[in-house]
């Protein structure tokens, strides 16, 4: 029987898990959370589950499903609160490093396993501007105000502003008003004309996803009923405050997303949250040696297999195109994780969902992408890289000070992306801000998304791991020597 990894337990690793157990697998499901779901189903635990969680949740029905036939499957080990905190390549195969446990937890239970087959399904997390006062508290990434609104009903503020680019903003603005706070407007940075290049040609290529006009329906209605004005072509630009957050400044922008002068003025909040598209997770793709487009996505086939042999990719490290391309994407990559073939009658339903909302994904990109002129809004003391409080004047003047291309030494010269959160937060503006600065670009070929350890990892499971290992050697050749 084909033992098949999957990593992560949102959608898309749900859905391969799935489909790998209808094709005869046995399956080992890994999260990093104490529950399945990931940020699309964040939900409150079931010791204290919310009588209609249903109503924060679409296709809340759906996860339930998903997740009774795992648990209750004799051929699925799920294992939360798994940190997958490295993967090694050696001459035999890819062995998967995990502790579980707590992410700051000591002596964590360690595991080392060696599937036939790997699905990556680590989804990915909010990439966020900087701007003048984003450093102070009451600012928030969407995903983490909604997580907070999600899975433990709390708002982040009474007066929020929500920011940003993309549909995401929506079910956030939802989920904010659904806890109580009072969201002042919802902010999108792309202007008409390129939402409509995004979103208005080839409409007939849209019919399939008709679920996605059921979800509009639903954000628009809530807009409507909580009075959340929605404002095109617009950006928080600047916040402020003394210990947290006061008032934002919200301005124009062009289509280059430059703000345009004297359009600006302030807002009075006490929170605000913001989101520009995602970064996708792609570190332990990287790790087990996979293809990386140009693009910064792992590179698959038709049946989600990467380069690399036995090794399979799913979601939104493959594309940023919402619940259903995961689900279908999921489920295509369990079936050939376990064997099955992408012309099977089992995923031939996904292949055409796939097709859809691959075309989804595009969109959303051509629509409210990042635009180069947002870097109008900075000032030189605006921290870039907020663990090591880089100012982006400082970040400015070292890249050209040392007309250096290496992104590993200009990392090294401005301290930018060598926080306790790694560059996840801020690695993907420090590489754009320093290629700038750099008339050819950066070239040594690195990025802040590649990390050989890749969740933090105390010194002393470290050592206890290499013990175990200098031990099992160490009985090797004394058995082997007798």
């Amino acid at each position: 029987m084909t033992g098949v990894l999957v990593i992560g337990a949102g959608p898309a690793g749900l859905a391969a898990a799935r489909a790998a157990l209808r094709a005869g697998a046995s399956v080992t499901l890994l999260d990093s959370s104490d529950q399945l779901g990931g940020q699309y189903w964040r939900h409150l635990p079931d010791s204290r589950a919310g009588v209609r969680e249903d109503r924060l949740h679409h296709g809340w029905d759906r996860f339930r499903a998903l997740q009774d036939e795992l648990l209750e499957h004799p051929g699925c080990e799920v294992v939360p609160s798994a940190q997958v905190w490295a993967i090694e390549r050696l001459d035999e195969g890819l062995v998967v490093h995990v502790h579980v446990g707590p992410p700051d937890g000591n002596r964590r239970p360690s595991r080392e396993l060696t599937p036939d087959a790997i699905v990556i399904a680590t989804g990915a997390y909010d990439r966020t501007l900087p701007f003048p006062g984003w450093d102070l508290p009451g600012v928030f990434s969407a995903g983490a105000a909604q997580a907070l609104a999600k899975g433990e009903r709390v708002a982040v503020g009474g007066r929020v502003v929500v920011a940003g680019a993309g549909p995401f903003l929506l079910p956030v603005a939802a989920s904010l008003a659904q806890t109580g706070a009072r969201v002042l407007g919802v902010y999108e940075a792309s202007r008409p004309r390129a939402l409509a290049r995004g979103w208005l040609p080839r409409p007939w290529r849209l019919l399939g996803a008709t679920s996605k006009f059921g979800e509009l329906a639903s954000y628009a209605l809530s807009h409507v009923r909580h009075r959340i004005p929605y404002r095109v072509g617009h950006a928080v630009i600047a916040a402020h405050g003394t210990d947290r957050v006061e008032q934002v400044t919200v301005a124009r922008l062009d289509a280059r997303w430059a703000p345009i002068p004297g359009t600006e003025r302030r807002i009075d909040a006490d929170a605000v949250c913001v989101s520009h598209g995602f970064t996708p997770r792609i570190e332990l793709a990287i790790a087990a040696g996979c293809d990386i487009r140009p693009d910064r996505f792992v590179r698959v086939d038709d049946r989600q297999h990467t380069s690399v042999p036995g090794v399979f990719a799913a979601g939104e490290i493959t594309g940023i195109g919402g619940v259903d391309a995961a689900l279908a994407e999921g489920a295509i990559a369990g079936h050939g994780a376990a064997g099955g073939g992408a012309d099977d009658p089992a995923v031939r339903r996904d292949l055409a969902r796939r097709a859809t909302f691959t075309d989804f994904a595009a969109r959303i990109e051509a629509a409210h992408g990042i635009r180069p002129g947002w870097t109008g809004w900075l000032r030189p003391d605006t921290l870039v890289c907020r663990c090591e409080e880089v100012p982006y004047g400082r970040l400015r003047e070292t890249g050209r000070a040392t007309c250096s291309t290496s992104l590993r030494s200009l990392k090294l010269s401005t301290r930018a992306g060598l926080g306790i959160c790694q560059g996840r937060v801020c690695g993907r503006t420090v590489e754009d801000l320093l290629g700038r600065e750099s008339p050819g670009g950066l070239l040594d070929g690195t990025s802040t998304d590649r990390r050989p350890i890749a969740s933090p990892v105390r010194i002393g499971e470290l050592a206890a791991a290499h013990g175990r290992h200098t031990s099992a050697a160490t009985d090797a050749a004394r058995h082997q020597h007798q």
